[in-house]
């Protein structure tokens, strides 16, 4: 699988973990590698959207402080479905009924060992594709496009 990941000024303290169980996978790395200089979350964000839109990832892990402005920003870009993943169980699950495509976690709220598990229960996961969950994807997909016409079904 192609993995896009990136990592604003805080969200490097976690980029060894996140790289370590990614061996198997083609990593689209798009930094940072320092906490030296501050990296805005939403410039992270899209460039992981942007590589999934342009199909050069499938998937990307985004890591910011907390996660909740990763997951914000990224959500903005059509066809990305970012979520904050703190457990495992939303790690996979988020795959699983929502087509999830950015797993979005924070530094300051999980450390290397919870982060390698969360990476790898996201990447393992596969899109169940039941009735329901295209359902309510397309859903979501009519709310995009609507957002970008400047209007509201």
């Amino acid at each position: 699988m192609k993995v896009a990941v990136a990592f604003d000024h805080r969200g490097v303290h976690l980029r060894e973990a996140v790289l370590d169980v990614l061996g198997e996978h083609e990593v689209l790395d798009f930094g940072t590698d320092t906490d030296a200089v501050r990296i805005d979350y939403p410039d992270k964000a899209r460039e992981i959207g942007e590589a999934i839109q342009h199909g050069r990832a499938e998937r990307g892990v985004l890591v910011c402080g907390s996660g909740v402005g990763a997951s914000v920003a990224a959500c903005k870009m059509t066809g990305i479905r970012a979520a904050i993943c703190h457990d495992i169980y939303s790690a996979h699950q988020g795959v699983e009924h929502d087509d999830m495509n950015v797993l979005c976690l924070g530094s300051e709220v999980v450390g290397p060992s919870l982060t390698r598990e969360l990476v790898v229960a996201f990447l393992n996961a596969t899109f169940d594709g039941g009735e329901r969950y295209v359902a309510r994807l397309l859903k979501v997909a009519e709310m995009e496009q609507n957002m970008k016409v400047g209007g509201a079904a």
